[in-house]
């Protein structure tokens, strides 16, 4: 029996199913044909052993010789039919349910991210998805028709002998018990199974990108450790399924040899007896191979169904993963959208955040305000709170206590989608693609032209060294840009920052951790970032942000000072120290300078 969190999953496959329903009538339409060749090929065999055999007639025997012949021929292709065309209607269900998952995927929240390893992402998006397409549709298809097929040959058992179909009847109560028993325990292995599988592929992933880490500081036996007991936790959970998988199959095989030779014993005593005809007995047997057949497959496809069942649940929960409330808010009021065309302010008032419930406030009664063509730079020692306040304007974080005002509009009220022309946000960890540079700056979008691309990598300086690469923006970078150097891979994200046309640019720390060969590159494009743009920056070399409109100091999670660069050295506390400590300046400051 179906549970009701199972139904629940159907009726979500088969909403996506509606777009195909042709295709799916067109196979259902099949099905009753394929039965009724089916009923029509014994009776046929009755009629040609009881009728024209037995009685010695040749009259009519090529006929229905032929018949059979055609009624076999149309059994085929009704068969090909219904499983051609309800197949393809499942490919096409689960491609759009792919395209949909990846959709929802890429604008759920960024603390999903956080919280759930890549590789079980990658699991549900890849192998669960799979194992509904080639399993789930596959086993259905057979699963239905096998059931129709057995209950309609069922019926002509009765019909046409009500006594051997009796001892048919006996066996079915302890097969249906039998199944239903290991159904249950399938669908719980194959849980932990597809749950060890999508930590292990998470696992893996993670060991696969730093795998430079586990080999510099030698945790080869560490990792193999690990990823040892999830292969074990999986090869017993496995070592079950196929356990329960056997005991089932051979139990049935047993059976059906059983109810075979007591057919044939009983059978044959009543052909002596003249109690039976010789057709009825051989129609009886070929369709005990008919009827027991789909049992046999039955088994295999209860398996691999209550698999499919398990990967629907994992689909589902990415399908319920909940999407952050500014992301469910899609329409806004034709006055407020237009209020958001142009970036004219951004204010904090008495902004508090946590993580989460258990955690301590990172940013404490923060408050500032960012006008139109202002530079605002934000410094302090790490954890200090600064990159928090980019998030919570990226909308990578809500939940923030206080106000946070854009345009005068309360932020956790815009929807994401609504916002992204205005902010651009550059970190230090730029990632880029496996594509040519030219794709990496316009990310792939169509309508941005080559002299766009190319005025954006100019305006960064970042066209100084895309020049010098062989064929220049069809350069085809490796792995996260790992054929260039770490200074041009950050060119090459600041130009994509200017290509994306934001109106407020937020650097977070993106001028750090860049090589000798670039830094004057970078330096420059900062400068004229600041020159001309709307800027709040995080900025470890303080030198880069010594001329912005004001500079907001952080000590755990609250402003300390704030001013102008000259104004905040005249005080000689937090911001001096920091400025005195920074690695990048030519020579200590003093108070003077």
């Amino acid at each position: 029996m179906l549970k009701a969190k199972d139904i629940q999953h159907l009726k979500h496959f088969f909403k996506y199913a509606k777009a195909y329903r042709v295709t799916a009538w067109i196979g259902i339409l099949m099905l009753p044909l394929s039965i009724i060749t089916n009923l029509l090929f014994p009776w046929l065999i009755i009629q040609v052993i009881d009728d024209q055999l037995a009685q010695n007639k040749i009259e009519g025997l090529w006929l229905n010789i032929g018949l059979l012949c055609l009624v076999l021929a149309l059994n085929y292709l009704f068969e090909s039919l219904y499983s051609y065309n309800l197949k393809r209607t499942g490919q096409l269900t689960v491609a759009d349910m792919r395209t949909a998952l990846f959709n929802r995927v890429i604008h759920l929240p960024r603390r999903y991210f956080d919280n759930t390893p890549s590789g079980v992402t990658l699991t549900r998006l890849t192998s669960d998805l799979e194992a509904i397409g080639e399993s789930f549709v596959q086993s259905v298809v057979g699963l239905v028709k096998d059931s129709l097929i057995t209950i309609s040959l069922l019926v002509m058992m009765f019909v046409i002998d009500w006594r051997l179909a009796s001892i048919v009847l006996c066996v079915i109560p302890p097969v249906m018990y039998l199944t239903i028993y290991v159904r249950n325990r399938l669908r719980a292995l194959y849980r932990i199974t597809r749950s060890v599988m999508a930590r292990s592929t998470g696992f893996l992933q993670e060991v696969l990108l730093g795998f430079k880490t586990v080999q510099l500081y030698r945790a080869e036996q560490e990792v193999e450790e690990v990823y040892g007991a999830y292969t074990d936790e999986f090869l017993r959970a496995q070592i079950k399924v196929n356990k329960y998988d056997s005991i089932l199959f051979a139990v049935i095989s047993g059976i059906t040899s059983i109810t075979v030779a007591l057919m044939i014993w009983y059978g044959s005593g009543q052909v002596l007896q003249q109690g039976l005809t010789l057709g009825v007995l051989i129609a009886f047997i070929n369709m005990l191979e008919k009827l027991f057949s789909p049992i046999k497959d039955f088994t295999s496809q209860i398996a691999t169904i209550q698999s499919s069942f398990a990967s629907l649940d994992h689909v589902e929960e990415l399908f319920t993963e909940p999407l952050d409330e500014a992301d469910r808010l899609m329409i806004l009021s034709a006055g407020v959208s237009k209020k958001l065309e142009q970036f004219d302010s951004l204010e904090f008032k008495n902004v508090s955040f946590r993580y989460t419930e258990q955690l301590p406030y990172v940013l404490k009664e923060v408050s500032f305000c960012l006008n139109k063509g202002q530079q605002i730079a934000l410094v302090g020692a790490t954890g200090s709170g600064k990159s928090t306040i980019l998030r919570l304007i990226a909308q990578i974080y809500s939940g923030y206590e206080g106000s946070i005002l854009l345009n005068g509009v309360e932020l956790s009220s815009i929807p994401t989608n609504q916002i992204n022309h205005i902010f651009s946000l550059m970190r230090q960890d730029a990632f880029l693609f496996e594509e040519s540079v030219r794709f990496n700056i316009a990310l792939g979008k169509q309508d941005m032209t080559d002299k766009e691309i190319k005025a954006a990598a100019e305006y960064v300086f970042a066209d100084q060294f895309i020049e010098q690469l062989p064929n220049g923006y069809d350069f085809k970078l490796d792995k996260n840009g790992s054929n260039l150097s770490s200074g041009q891979a950050q060119l090459i994200s600041f130009a994509r920052a200017v290509a994306q046309k934001g109106q407020v640019f937020m650097l977070d720390e993106a001028t750090s951790s860049v090589d000798s060969m670039t830094e004057n590159l970078i330096q420059k494009a900062v400068k004229r970032l600041f020159d001309g743009k709307t800027v709040i920056a995080i900025a470890h070399r303080l030198s880069t942000i010594r001329h912005s409109d004001e500079i907001l100091v952080f000590d755990q999670g609250r402003i300390v000072e704030r001013g102008t660069h000259e104004q905040l050295l005249t005080l000689n506390a937090v911001y001096w120290q920091l400025l005195n400590s920074d690695t990048t300046q030519a020579e200590p400051l003093s108070i003077a300078q």
